[in-house]
């Protein structure tokens, strides 16, 4: 590298760094640089003299300085940089007029002539070879978009630079040929690939965009059904908490039975004043349990049907208390015939929803009650047991402590077994 080449590299990498609006991020120092890299690897594998070698340095480092003035006709503007940088380093006018001839052939237009204009021409475009093709060009797409020159979709860019590799652009030179072209179309394929995948992604949402909208259009009852699915499954939800709720207090108020029969039965013959506290905790606990088995004990229905109830759309075929009791064939061919009708399935349907309505109303009334009264009795029972005492000064206190140890333990038990519940 000859001092008057390094001298221009040292000034090249000043002049972009103050004067190269932010803008420019494609045709900058690094783009430069890996132009001037590209030339210099043609050099070394070409039959260059000295002079042409220079020369060809020079330009490759002065080709795009025109963008820190313009961007339109850049290149007559960085042969104008150039050849005032030259003259003011003294260098031979023939060498000036060579560095601005290779410097106008990189414009895309012109068609280039000596051998110097086409390996500059390589140069310039050498990462069309390169594994960083990629990089560079998403890098020109932005430098586009931020000045305002153009904005291409992701699409529209790829279709730019499909265009690009296989039309418009071409090496010259037998090393660019031997070396860069292989890669060049590499990168082409890979393109074309790309492009290939992404209509096949564009077809593919094109029918499932269609065929949700044509779904949408003949389906138009789908809300309908997603209605009463959710119905169906949160009154289901519903039962099943009221039968657990019930089951809960049944169990809690059985121990509570059995407890009381274990100890404070076999303490009233010391004890005659807890009589009336224990009759009247054990008449609200058997009072909860009953209504308890009220709560949740089934309905029994007759379990047949007629064809007239269903010709006459009577009978709710969704609900087995309905046909429990006909045969197989009678009841398939009752099901064909709802099928038949979507108006009598989803007359069935809310039937069932409504029925089932009435049962959980049912359900949550007497259960509501349940827990009432058993809230009534066990703080009755508590007013009554202290009043007793109360009542009494002569009560064996050890009997009473040592029968409330006892229950309190077993009460302990029953929360246990209701939380396995």
């Amino acid at each position: 590298m000859t001092k008057l080449v390094e001298k221009t590299e040292s000034f090249v990498f000043e002049l972009f760094k103050n004067e190269l609006p932010d803008t420019i991020v494609y045709h900058n120092h690094t783009h430069t640089k890996r132009v001037f890299k590209s030339t210099k690897e043609i050099i070394e594998n070409s039959e260059i003299n000295v002079n042409d070698a220079e020369i060809l340095m020079l330009a490759a480092l002065l080709h795009d300085t025109g963008y820190t003035k313009t961007r339109d006709d850049h290149e007559d503007e960085s042969a104008k940089i150039a050849e005032d940088f030259l003259k003011k380093e003294g260098a031979d006018q023939k060498v000036i007029d060579s560095v601005k001839d290779c410097i106008m052939a990189t414009k895309v237009a012109n068609e280039p002539k000596t051998e110097l204009d086409k390996i500059l021409r390589d140069a310039d475009a050498s990462h069309f070879g390169k594994k960083y093709f990629n990089e560079a060009s998403e890098f020109l797409r932005k430098e586009l978009e931020i000045n305002g020159i153009a904005t291409f979709t992701p699409s529209e860019w790829l279709d730019e630079n499909i265009k690009m590799l296989s039309k418009k652009h071409r090496f010259y030179t037998d090393y660019a040929l031997k070396n860069w072209q292989p890669r060049k179309e590499k990168n082409l394929a890979k393109l074309i690939k790309t492009k290939k995948k992404h209509k096949r992604k564009i077809k593919k949402e094109k029918i499932k965009a269609k065929y949700k909208a044509q779904y949408k259009n003949e389906s138009p009852e789908r809300g309908i059904q997603t209605f009463y699915r959710v119905a169906l499954r949160n009154h289901i939800k519903l039962s099943d908490i009221a039968d657990t709720k019930a089951n809960i207090l049944l169990s809690v108020n059985a121990i509570i039975i059995s407890v009381v029969l274990a100890n404070l039965i076999s303490k009233l013959d010391t004890n005659p004043y807890l009589t009336w506290p224990t009759v009247i905790f054990t008449v609200f606990s058997v009072i909860s349990m009953v209504m308890s088995i009220i709560a949740t004990r089934p309905n029994v229905t007759s379990g047949e049907f007629t064809k007239e109830d269903v010709a006459n759309k009577e009978v709710n075929l969704t609900f087995f208390g309905n046909f429990h009791k006909m045969d197989l064939k009678e009841y398939e061919w009752a099901i064909e015939e709802l099928l038949k009708d979507k108006n009598y399935v989803y007359k069935s349907l809310t039937k069932d929803l409504y029925f089932l309505g009435k049962v959980l109303e049912r359900k949550y009334r007497l259960l509501r009650i349940t827990y009432t009264v058993f809230m009534i009795g066990i703080i009755t029972s508590l007013i009554a047991f202290g009043i007793a005492v109360k009542n009494n000064p002569g009560t064996n206190i050890e009997d009473v402590l040592d029968t409330t140890f006892v229950i309190k333990s077993d009460m302990l038990k029953v929360k246990k077994s209701t939380f396995y519940l």
